[in-house]
């Protein structure tokens, strides 16, 4: 398994629910274009992903366990 990029799994959460990437940056309070260049990204802040899980009502912190537990 390869390390999880957070960027894709939110984008492909979002498509799975038909949501767009400006709804859920209005749903996280986040500029819209800063927030595209945001989910580009391999990385983001904690609190942010915190945010969108509660927003998209999915655990994206689950990627990461599972990572972790088959690397060990």
């Amino acid at each position: 398994m390869d390390k999880p990029n957070i960027g894709e799994l939110i984008c492909q959460r979002l498509k799975d629910e038909g949501r767009t990437k400006k709804w859920l940056a209005d749903q996280v309070n986040c500029d819209p274009s800063n927030f595209c260049k945001t989910l580009k990204n391999k990385h983001i802040d904690t609190d942010l992903l915190l945010s969108i899980s509660f927003a998209l009502n999915y655990n994206f912190f689950i990627s990461f366990a599972d990572y972790i537990a088959e690397k060990q």
